[in-house]
């Protein structure tokens, strides 16, 4: 620690950041645009300045940059001085002078960090009376929105899409004293984490085109903290309502997932929750083969008691998309031996495998932070871009830190980045990775490699082998990938924080296996190695720790007359399975109904289907990939009669009339009663505070103290204003009143505090900027290695792939938009997803007779499909791509698997 004096009072700082870093940290308003707590220092815009003096004599001192100055042992700094002072406002003032005068009318009035600063500076009268410079807007697609004329020359933007995430169809441009921030033409900006220029922009260069397709100010959002529903890692995030639609998403900060950013799918895959594919009243199907009709809850109800009669045989399938408290709902409701976790066998082994390594193994599943604090990492199978990205944002952050070792011996502090950039140079630390085909993430990569499945495999075992010789051996491995083996092993063995990435993007149990026996040899080495685990959906590790049986055994079951009765809960199991097997549960089962919040293959088969929220109309708890438990809370309360699915549940459970072990009063019993039932997840019900939590006695309001227009809104029905609904199940209001301090921090729905109207009011919310959250981050891990664990090795590596005569291996590509269900459904997703298509290296289209664009038939057992061909060179002979998610009835969980190829018509 080190002490400074600001205004001659000392101050206890940690030393070695630097000056603005610390005065934040410590409560001081001092104005700022260009430094970003992840981006560190540039010292671009000059608006953080202060007056340091030599010592306590020195009564002249000197202008510094707070942002460049380090906070050394005795600093002595003034942010009240008159020169400071009046050099904040002059710099403002230039900045000001083309800046337009539209804030009335500019998306980001009323949470613009300009508007704070330059209130903050004094700075309130315009004397230039030229005319101002202006810009021509680009075309950037259908997340942002562009206005380059409130342009303020802070290089954020640029300084996060480049040198931050990788983005390379992004830049600043200048001529004379003309600086532009944009693409070099018009067009979609490619990186998969454009979303974030929004936030990290303080004007109103970047908006969010989505908001502004139905604007409202922000104040009058009603908001609660969240999380992401769009991959299984569990990014936090504040969804904003208004007039009953979900009208944005925002980062909520987390530091050890996800943050001060999202990826663009978590970010604008939201709009699922307005699209007209909503199922909004229950639906019946009165006669076999009839049309659904609407009723309402009742009847609905009616006809679900007179399937769950005394002695009915009902079976229930879950979902790894639903939340623990629907998914133990729909347990309790039809018995442990008759639940079923809705994924496929090969998903499901595949799961049970992670969690069983992770459970039993001495491997620690990391956070995001860690994984971006890696100093060398090994990714097995995934494509991480497209299957969890904010993994991949995480790496390209971790190829940095073998290399700021030199920044460190020239003595240049981290936080001074172009410092610590120039004397890095272009070096990168060691990412290795092995994949089917060619990935984003090569950008930054010291070696990749591309093979099928199975010699993925036969690699990491060769890794595993090489650091550790109890490791099993891999038979008749080409010299060339034993050398690549050497090489990987290498520089994991000398790593400090090594790190193996792997999961279910080749849904091969072999490359899993793999992955645990190099963590197990990094820590037979003494090497704490952490083991991430890649998984789909947002509650996939939480039903896999739940357990329950396969959607093959549940089809099964039903063939065998054990299921008068199904009812699948949020899963459309036409997308984990072929339709054939999908058409037998049908046929099978007695009468099946659907509760689930969107229209798909299962709801249209249903004989009756409950309308449920969705995740921004409920309240619930996922468990991300790294084993953490968080809470989300229900933003809105929808119109209609969509119910919670837990809650329709406890309607059915009701309606058998057995005496039941628990009452579900609140989510909170069904919580408690989840925990008591399953010890590993003790630690849910500390994720966050229950509904009977209160400050000074007062609820924390979902709604901003400057919401408007409360009578307004429903003055055509009445010019009184309504009763707020009340929220029995967390210590949320749907209300502006309420306490207005900070709450804890899985409470927090939106960061606002006196002077800070934008997202950089988070500063205020912090033990420090850029750590903590105040009284520590939301969530509770529920999986940590024990003291003891198993030392064994997993067993033989498989052999060589070998293609088939007249087949191909069909491998699922994920892409980051298209593939998930839910942000498919969302109109500016739906706009960047591809077409189908089926991939395949040019010597394996050349045998086929076709080249890019032309029209390939596959073949396989039970289906086939047209499809225009992608060139992919990087991929195997013999192995063919297919697009997970996109084409209809071939999901992801269904591959990778054999199938013929024929040109098609039109080849």
């Amino acid at each position: 620690m080190a002490t400074i004096y600001i205004d001659n009072k000392p101050y206890e700082v940690k030393e070695g950041d630097n000056l603005l870093h610390a005065c934040l940290s410590l409560g001081f308003d001092l104005p700022y645009f260009c430094w970003h707590p992840a981006m560190n220092s540039v010292g671009a815009c000059r608006q953080c300045a202060v007056k340091q003096f030599r010592d306590e004599n020195d009564t002249h001192g000197k202008i510094v940059m707070a942002c460049m100055t380090p906070a050394a042992d005795g600093t002595r700094i003034s942010i009240d001085d008159p020169e400071a002072n009046a050099f904040r406002a002059a710099n403002i003032e230039w900045l000001m002078l083309n800046h337009p005068h539209d804030c009335p009318v500019c998306d980001e009035g009323g949470e613009c960090h300009l508007q704070d600063m330059t209130v903050m500076t004094g700075h309130s009268y315009r004397r230039t009376r030229f005319k101002k410079r202006t810009h021509r807007n680009q075309h950037l697609g259908p997340f942002i929105n562009h206005e380059m004329n409130r342009c303020i020359q802070c290089y954020r933007c640029v300084r996060f899409y480049r040198d931050y995430a990788g983005g390379r169809d992004f830049n600043v441009f200048a001529c004379h004293h003309a600086v532009y921030f944009g693409r070099h033409e018009e067009g979609v900006l490619e990186n998969e984490f454009s979303g974030n220029l929004v936030e990290v922009c303080p004007t109103g260069v970047f908006t969010d085109k989505t908001l502004k397709q139905h604007y409202v100010r922000k104040w009058d959002l009603q908001t609660a903290p969240s999380v992401c529903v769009h991959c299984g890692i569990g990014c936090n995030i504040m969804p904003g309502e208004r007039h009953g639609d979900l009208l944005r998403v925002q980062n909520r900060f987390h530091s050890e997932v996800n943050g001060y950013f999202l990826c663009d799918r978590g970010r604008y895959g939201y709009d699922f929750v307005n699209c007209n594919d909503r199922i909004r009243r229950p639906r019946l199907r009165r006669a076999t083969g009839g049309a659904h009709v609407s009723v309402a809850a009742e009847e609905a109800l009616e006809g679900v008691a007179n399937l769950l009669h005394f002695g009915a045989r009902v079976i229930g399938i879950g979902s790894p998309r639903a939340s623990l408290e629907a998914n133990f709902a729909l347990r309790s409701l039809v018995g442990p031996d008759n639940f079923f976790t809705g994924m496929s066998e090969k998903d499901l082994l595949m799961v049970r495998l992670m969690v069983d390594i992770l459970v039993k193994g001495p491997a620690r599943s990391p956070s995001l932070s860690d994984i971006a604090g890696s100093d060398a990492v090994f990714v097995l199978g995934e494509d991480l871009t497209n299957s969890a990205p904010m993994i991949a944002l995480a790496l390209r952050q971790s190829v940095r830190q073998r290399p700021m070792a030199l920044a460190k011996k020239m003595h240049i502090p981290n936080w001074n980045d172009a410092a610590v950039r120039e004397a890095m140079q272009n070096e990168k630390g060691p990412l290795f990775l092995a994949t089917p085909c060619a990935t984003k993430l090569e950008e930054v990569a010291a070696h990749a490699y591309h093979g099928a499945p199975d010699d993925i495999a036969r690699l990491g075992f060769a890794v595993a082998h090489e650091l550790d010789p109890e490791a099993p051996a891999v038979e008749g491995m080409a010299e060339q990938l034993m050398s690549l083996a050497r090489v990987i092993a290498g520089d994991l063995g000398m790593a400090e924080r090594p790190l193996v990435v792997s999961g279910q993007g080749c849904s091969c149990a072999a490359v899993i296996e793999a992955a645990a026996n190099i963590s197990r040899a990094l820590h037979k080495k003494g090497k704490p190695a952490g083991l991430c685990f890649v998984v789909e959906e947002c509650n996939t590790l939480g039903i896999g720790l739940m357990g329950g049986g396969s959607l093959e055994q549940a089809i099964a079951a039903a063939r065998k007359g054990k299921a008068d009765t199904v009812i699948i809960l949020e899963n459309d199991i036409f997308r984990r399975t072929d339709a054939a097997s999908a058409e037998k549960l049908f046929a099978a089962a007695g009468e099946v109904i659907s509760i689930d919040h969107l229209q798909n293959e299962t709801t249209v088969r249903a004989g009756i289907v409950l309308p449920a929220s969705t995740f921004a109309e409920t309240g619930g708890t996922f468990v991300n990939n790294e084993g953490r438990a968080q809470r989300f809370f229900q933003v809105f309360v929808p119109e209609d009669e969509v119910m919670e699915s837990w809650k329709w549940l406890r309607h059915m459970r009701d309606l058998t009339g057995l005496p039941q072990a628990e009452e579900w009063s609140g989510l909170d019993d069904l919580t408690s009663a989840l925990c008591g039932a399953y010890p590993v997840f003790t630690g849910v019900k500390e994720a966050a505070p229950q509904a009977d939590f209160r400050m000074i006695g007062r609820k924390i309001p979902r709604q901003p103290h400057r919401y408007s227009g409360r009578t307004a809104l429903l003055a055509d029905i009445s010019v009184h204003e309504p009763k707020p609904p009340d929220d029995h199940d967390s210590p949320l209001s749907f209300s502006m009143e309420g306490y207005e301090g900070i709450p804890p921090s899985a409470l927090i729905p939106r960061y606002w505090a006196g002077g800070w109207n934008s997202v950089q009011a988070l500063n205020k919310f912090q033990e420090e900027v850029g750590g903590l959250l105040r009284g520590g981050n939301p969530g509770r891990r529920l999986i940590e290695p024990g003291k003891e664990y198993q030392e064994k090795y997993f067993g033989r590596a498989p052999g060589p792939f070998s293609r088939r005569q007249g087949e191909w291996l069909l491998m699922p590509l994920y892409h980051i938009f298209g593939s998930e269900e839910l942000s498919s459904r969302a109109q500016a997703i739906a706009e960047r997803s591809p077409v189908p298509y089926i991939a395949l290296n040019a010597k394996d289209a050349s045998e086929l007779g076709v080249d890019g664009g032309g029209m390939i038939r596959l073949l396989l057992p039970d289906a086939s499909y047209l499809l225009p061909v992608r060139i992919t060179p990087s991929l195997p002979d013999g192995v063919a791509g297919v697009p997970a998610g996109i084409v209809p009835h071939l999901s992801g969980s269904g591959l990778p698997a054999w199938g013929r190829l024929k040109k098609g018509e039109g080849g």
